[in-house]
């Protein structure tokens, strides 16, 4: 199916988002997701079923500072 993934066309035969992001190779702990404006909650990842069309955008947490 075709999705758009942070703007990008991204092709995949996944159909939940935790089995995307395992795909994608990216840890479901260090990221939001965002389906079709909607966060989704980690707890729901491996339930969130994805739709031909769906846009997600993906959010990784960046450490560093003081």
């Amino acid at each position: 199916m075709r999705l758009s993934v942070n703007g990008e066309e991204y092709v995949t035969e996944q159909d939940s988002v935790v089995a995307l992001l395992k795909e994608m190779g990216i840890i479901a702990e260090r990221v939001v997701v965002e389906v079709n404006l909607r966060v989704i909650k980690k707890k729901d990842f491996e339930h969130c079923r994805l739709r031909e069309g769906d846009t997600i955008e993906i959010v990784s947490f960046v450490g560093g500072g003081h």
